[in-house]
């Protein structure tokens, strides 16, 4: 078993021994007695970003005549330009969108807020969504449910990873994983290849840490290249 899986049953049979102690039916401390499992400090894994041309064929492969196809456009041009998470598309409302200004306001992590800039394709998007798709609701949130209740996407729910998987399998897109954040991971590496800084990187997706964005470095396999030693007896 993995160590996250082997802790998760570690845990459970101590709360079963503690039980079975109250209980009267094993001696007292045996839950001590359970081991704890090593968790051994590694590097964080290697980003898997989607590639911008397959990103593209998801973004094209919405119905832009349905509302439905208008609604997941948005989205998905919301994750390929502006690298926002899943919890902060599903929390945008119609008043996070500053049209004058051309700024989104985004609520992330810890209650933050962010002002980011809107790009033509994605204001574009979204105003057809709201003009020609948009259900007619109260709910002041941007992004509604196609289905009834007519509602804001629920946030915690894999509203937003559906979107994706759904316009990856029309798309046959050949994508790392399934879920959203590989549209995040895809615009660090992006930037990273015309040139940005990391923190330039670390501040379009509003890291807090320097940490979370030098992950990204692994994936500069260019600059890496210049890194490595030649192998001993190798071609020269």
């Amino acid at each position: 078993m993995a160590p996250p899986a082997l802790k998760n049953v570690v845990n459970a049979l101590r709360s079963f021994l503690r039980y079975a102690q109250v209980r009267g039916e094993v001696s007292a401390g045996l839950a001590a007695s359970v081991p704890s499992v090593a968790g051994w400090a590694r590097t964080p894994p290697v980003p898997k970003a989607i590639s911008a041309e397959h990103a593209q064929q998801a973004v094209d492969s919405c119905d832009c005549c349905s509302a439905v196809g208008r609604r997941d456009r948005a989205v998905l041009l919301l994750l390929a330009r502006l690298g926002l998470r899943a919890c902060e598309i599903v929390r945008l409302t119609l008043d996070d969108v500053d049209w004058d200004c051309a700024q989104l306001r985004v609520r992330g992590k810890g209650g933050r807020q962010s002002l980011l800039p809107l790009p033509v394709d994605v204001g574009e998007a979204i105003a057809a969504y709201l003009q020609h798709g948009r259900p007619a609701s109260p709910d002041r949130h941007l992004f509604l449910r196609s289905l009834a209740p007519i509602r804001g996407l629920v946030e915690g729910s894999d509203a937003i990873g559906t979107i994706v998987r759904h316009a990856l399998d029309r798309a046959n897109a050949d994508a790392p994983h399934r879920g959203s954040h590989q549209f995040r991971h895809a615009l660090a590496v992006r930037m990273l290849q015309l040139g940005a800084s990391f923190p330039e990187i670390g501040q379009v997706l509003r890291h807090r840490s320097p940490q979370s964005t030098s992950v990204y470095a692994k994936v500069d396999v260019s600059a890496l290249r210049k890194l490595a030693m030649a192998w001993p007896g190798g071609v020269r």
